[in-house]
């Protein structure tokens, strides 16, 4: 049985949504506010977090950065806030899907559905082995990535995306693909999620050391070369 917290502080909404879930056969434990949130999270092992953004004594966002620094949870947000960097940042900071207020139960129970099974489907760090391309190496043991021995700080989701780049060298992967390998869900063809994650490793890896990492195929997605 899949345990998930849910960090909701509208009462009426966190019982609902405990209802559903527990009907669902998912064991469901809620917190009002963020910081109760945050200490729950890390203090415990869930198998996912849906998590609002606009919360008490904390905020959501917050909380998603203290509990991705440590824990590899899939998390969910669901928050009233529909603009797409509020979308973005939320991604950026480690969330694996966004559900804007108000959802369909349907719909809420079907990304969670799909984060399990991403999340499920990784591969275990101790079956991975360390990436090198072009003087970057990924390291997914210890979710580290070096440049020519200089360590870059990403995002988990710049991360997997780097990582899903590296492991298929040489080939043209399409944002779609990347979106499912990457991401954790589904792309629709209308959020450029994915070209704003490349945008931010090409600023931290290609720009600030002087190389060409990633390449850009017009109309396909995108593709690291490297010697083979």
């Amino acid at each position: 049985m899949s345990r998930i917290l849910v960090i909701e502080d509208e009462a009426k909404i966190a019982r609902f949504v405990e209802l559903e879930l527990t009907h669902e056969g998912y064991e469901v434990e809620k917190a009002y506010d963020g910081r109760t949130g945050a200490q729950r999270a890390l203090e415990d092992d869930f198998d996912l977090i849906l998590l609002d953004l606009m919360l008490p004594q904390l905020s959501g966002m917050e909380v998603l950065r203290r509990v991705r620094r440590q824990k590899d949870v899939p998390i969910i947000v669901l928050t009233a806030r529909d603009a797409v960097m509020d979308k973005v940042s939320g991604l950026d900071a480690g969330a694996d899907d966004y559900v804007t207020k108000p959802f369909a139960i349907e719909e809420l129970l079907a990304r969670i559905r799909l984060a399990l099974k991403h999340h499920e489907g990784r591969v275990p760090a101790s079956a991975s082995s360390a990436l090198v391309v072009r003087g970057v190496s990924l390291d997914p043991d210890r979710r580290q990535v070096t440049v020519n021995g200089e360590e870059v700080i990403l995002t988990q989701r710049e991360f997997e995306l780097l990582y899903a780049l590296m492991q298929n060298e040489n080939i043209v992967m399409s944002r779609d693909r990347l979106a499912q390998l990457a991401l954790g869900y589904d792309y629709a063809g209308t959020s450029n999620a994915v070209d704003v994650h490349v945008r931010h490793l090409r600023e931290k890896i290609d720009n600030h050391f002087g190389i060409s990492l990633i390449t850009t195929v017009r109309g396909v997605g995108y593709v690291i070369r490297g010697s083979r």
